[in-house]
């Protein structure tokens, strides 16, 4: 009974959100508070509950994801992005134009949230196709499937950081292991899958504008080095300071504590917005009160996923207090299927669900949370497995789909076999790079 109780919850969820068209955040709140109730938490100890699950992952990642916003939104507007993808273009050439903007997508991917990224190099695709006169889908596609991939598999994105909270897993060591699994899943995905594209063509009445530069053209920009150092900073701390404890070794007790300190990903994430903040920001003729516009800017762009990131919380938490987890943990892994495996397929039915990636994610980890705690598996791998399946399934109910389709102004046929294979083509790839590197790991 306990089972059906917890199929019925996250049917009701899918089913608000999708056919009620229930903001994902209420849909969280509202589903959470009837399961908890309907499976036996006494009322006075649910609003704790509640309480209680909002705090235990908001605690955790709220910084990271919003100076991870902030960093994004400077990034944008100086328009470092933009330079990046313009010496990567140059640098390839025109032979490898695909390859050129798929680098481009993933290195600015990696600061920049995807609907910000897709907006702000759409423009960079246009002009390109018109440039050297090739089609729209087949040069863009790459690029979009490394921004996608970046969005499902690397933190500072909202979801894997989201994640790492939630099975405690190391956000250096998944960072890595998802460097190394994005790598393998946008070249399938994005460069190879894309010569397939040629005979679709972008509308000529897209709703394609020319982004406003207007702004920002009154500020000088940076190199091109400033700019990729700057978008690659988190990375790069964090990658060094989760590799120097196994590359150097010392029994300094303080310079330990002082390694630790700084390769925290909070402290990561403030130096690198402090970096920005005068390299792209002051440096460049910005005032403070300049700079600080933006960050409240991108503030605002997050705030309703910090809201569901919360929602998620609460659902995982009426989980644990209800005595389902220990259930569900020892039923799930009595099934004959990895961990893995069954993380991603969970995933990716909810995401053919409800649309949204990052709800996907965040509704199975509450139920797969279990099996982490219980050892089962590799919390790091489950992050990246959960995050393989929100990319699975992208269709009519999800907002990158139309996104994709308006721009290029393709049919629902055309964007079904460019945009929503692309999509599968990645997450299948991702599950595959996850379960060989389980191989080689254990």
């Amino acid at each position: 009974m306990t089972i059906i109780l917890i199929v019925i919850s996250i049917c009701l969820l899918i089913l608000c959100i999708t056919y009620f068209k229930i903001n994902a955040f209420l849909a969280f709140l509202v589903v959470s508070l009837l399961s908890g109730l309907c499976l036996g938490i006494p009322p006075a100890q649910l609003v704790g509950t509640v309480e209680k699950g909002v705090a235990g992952v908001m605690g955790s990642l709220t910084l990271i994801i919003v100076l991870g916003a902030m960093l994004g939104k400077i990034v944008a507007e100086s328009g470092a992005a933009e330079i990046i993808a313009e010496q990567m273009v140059r640098l390839m050439g025109e032979r490898y134009l695909q390859w050129g903007l798929m680098l481009t997508g993933f290195i600015v991917g990696i600061p920049l949230f995807y609907g910000i990224g897709f907006v702000l190099l759409v423009p960079l695709i246009f002009s390109i196709s018109y440039r050297y006169k090739l089609p729209t889908v087949y040069i863009g596609l790459p690029m979009l499937a490394a921004l996608s991939v970046t969005h499902g598999f690397i933190p500072p994105h909202p979801s894997p950081v989201a994640l790492v909270a939630l099975f405690h897993a190391d956000m250096g060591l998944t960072l890595i292991y998802g460097l190394l699994i994005a790598i393998p899943a946008i070249i399938l995905g994005g460069p190879i899958f894309g010569r397939s594209l040629k005979n679709i063509r972008a509308s000529q009445e897209s709703i394609f504008r020319e982004k406003d530069r207007s702004e920002s053209a009154q500020y000088p920009r940076p190199t091109v080095g400033v700019s990729l150092a700057v978008a690659l900073l988190p990375v790069l701390l964090i990658v060094l300071f989760t590799l120097l404890p196994y590359c150097y070794h010392t029994t300094n007790i303080a310079l330990q504590e002082g390694v630790k300190f700084i390769g925290n990903p909070t402290v990561v994430m403030v130096i690198a917005v402090g970096v920005a903040t005068y390299i792209l920001g002051l440096k460049l003729g910005r005032s403070m009160t300049n700079v600080m516009t933006i960050y409240e800017s991108a503030v605002k762009d997050i705030a309703m996923i910090l809201l569901i990131i919360a929602g998620s919380g609460i659902f995982k938490q009426v989980m644990e207090d209800s005595g389902v987890s220990l259930l569900l943990a020892n039923t799930l892994q009595q099934l004959p299927i990895s961990p893995l495996l069954l993380a991603w397929l969970i995933t990716a039915v909810i995401r053919g669900c409800v649309g949204s990636a990052t709800v996907a994610a965040l509704t199975a980890a509450g139920v797969l949370l279990p099996i982490v705690t219980g050892g089962k598996a590799d919390p790091n791998l489950m992050v990246l497995a959960i995050g393989a399946g929100s990319l699975m399934f992208s269709h009519v109910n999800d907002a990158g789909f139309w996104l994709f389709k308006e721009y290029f102004g393709l049919s629902i046929k055309d964007t079904l076999f460019s945009w929503s294979i692309m999509e599968a083509i990645v997450s299948i790839v991702g599950l595959l790079a996850v379960l060989l590197l389980q191989l080689i790991l254990y």
